[in-house]
């Protein structure tokens, strides 16, 4: 049975939406929805990718409203917020994927030469044992990063880590992977001298 969530505050709704309402999401992408599909296409440049930030954006408040602090902020601010960074991150994620489909090393290139090929997958093998070598948390973030796709803010929210824990540890095994690729690389030349 519906409930007329109308005469509430936003904030008063979005404690409704923290105890899981529907009527209280419904009650806000009636009063966002618009507001939220115009941020997002002002960002993404693109009406169909607009539809994915608001409805990521929705889902993402759907699960956070009851984390949202009323007395540190307004809710028509949060909201917004949230929107704006999913479009964003579906602007950065199209952008990896284009960079992914005109990359030249990519394998599938049916005029690599044999020997490009054999490099390559060494070179996979190199970074993968570097990887193997991480801790399990940094090992974990480059890998939902750079093989899965997610954004810092998406692994933020998937990990259940602060914003900034999730850039620590990705800054941090970036650093000790290059420190292992570069030790491994220096190891085979010291065994072969």
């Amino acid at each position: 049975m519906p409930r007329d969530l109308a005469h509430l505050s936003d904030e008063a709704v979005l404690a409704l939406l923290g105890r899981s309402e529907e009527a209280a999401l419904a009650e806000l992408y009636d009063r966002y929805g618009g507001a939220a599909y115009r941020l997002a296409r002002r960002v993404v440049r693109d009406p169909n990718l607009a539809e994915d930030a608001v409805q990521d954006a929705f889902l993402a408040i759907w699960r956070g409203a009851a984390r949202f602090v009323p007395d540190r902020r307004h809710a028509a601010a949060w909201i917004m917020t949230v929107v704006h960074r999913r479009a964003v991150d579906i602007v950065r994620r199209e952008e990896h994927r284009r960079a992914k489909a005109l990359d030249p090393a990519d394998d599938s290139r049916p005029d690599r030469s044999a020997a490009e090929a054999v490099w390559l997958r060494l070179e996979r093998e190199r970074v993968q044992l570097a990887l193997a070598r991480l801790p399990d948390a940094q090992r974990e973030v480059l890998e939902l990063a750079y093989y899965g796709g997610f954004t810092q803010s998406e692994l933020a929210e998937r990990l259940g880590r602060p914003l900034g824990t999730i850039k620590s540890q990705m800054y941090t095994a970036l650093h000790n992977l290059k420190d292992l690729i570069e030790g491994a690389g220096e190891e085979e030349t010291w065994k072969k001298s």
